[in-house]
């Protein structure tokens, strides 16, 4: 493993420890219309922050409650792409499906991330062309190739709109698939595409610190990421579909080809 991913793996930990330190103890804040803050999510990325800037002073950091999104630039191609708490509003609730999710871009690619479990204690890491793990277990995607036998799960807007092409492609795959899941994480989400738990997720309205270090963990276990309309992802404009197979990416892009 490399010091970068060493370094991830521990900030992620870190990050870990401070929401489960703060469960039940801090302030509600709402950054927009169900789009929630805590005083968890700070405290976390101050922990991760300290961690890996001190490691690697001269990389750039951008993390979700940083000043618009931006906490540090330095000129360098490496940045740490950072979601202090993904599943914000789940870990206000009480709902265990939360995550850390950080991601390592070297000139807009990512190259390595860490997604972290810190309710069930799961790391799930990657790094470039080194294969993705669980914990120290390695992981692949499933086998699925068709949505009549795929699990699928889907992101959506804090503010999304009755009527909107988010809504018509959930229906669309809702009734071509086995299932459709909305768990709240889109880290969590694009981990368990890479572990086989599920065989694809999409979403038009992520920022680029949801889905880094998932879509590293996609890559490295077989899968395959695009942006919408067969597009490359681009981690700057993070439309996403990422699915197990080639076979169910091309059924995928059909039905939310719309957006």
């Amino acid at each position: 493993m490399s010091s970068y991913l060493t370094s991830c793996e521990k900030a992620a930990r870190a990050a870990g420890e401070v929401l489960n330190h703060w469960r039940g103890k801090f302030k509600v804040r709402e950054k927009g219309r169900a789009d929630l803050v805590t005083d968890a999510d700070v405290a976390a990325q101050k922990a991760i922050e300290e961690i890996l800037i001190g490691d690697f002073p001269d990389f750039e950091f951008l993390g979700e409650e940083g000043p618009a999104g931006v906490s540090r630039k330095t000129g360098s191609p490496f940045c740490w792409i950072v979601d202090p708490l993904d599943g914000t509003t789940n870990y206000v609730h009480g709902l265990p499906n939360y995550s850390v999710s950080i991601g390592l871009a070297e000139a807009g690619t990512v190259i390595a991330g860490v997604v972290y479990d810190p309710v069930f204690d799961r790391c799930f890491k990657a790094e470039k062309g080194q294969g993705a793990f669980l914990n120290d277990e390695k992981i692949e995607v499933s086998s699925a190739q068709s949505l009549d036998e795929a699990l699928i799960a889907a992101s959506f807007a804090a503010s999304i709109q009755k009527g909107s092409s988010e809504i018509d492609d959930f229906v669309n795959v809702l009734t071509q698939s086995r299932g459709i899941r909305r768990l709240g994480s889109a880290a969590l989400n694009l981990a368990y595409v890479a572990s086989g738990c599920l065989d694809g997720y999409w979403a038009g309205s992520n920022k680029p610190w949801d889905v880094a270090a998932g879509v590293i963990l996609v890559q490295e276990a077989g899968g395959i990421v695009q942006g919408y309309n067969n597009q490359p992802f681009d981690i700057q404009q993070p439309k996403i579909v990422a699915t197990a197979t080639p076979e169910l990416q091309a059924a995928m892009q059909k039905e939310i080809s719309s957006s």
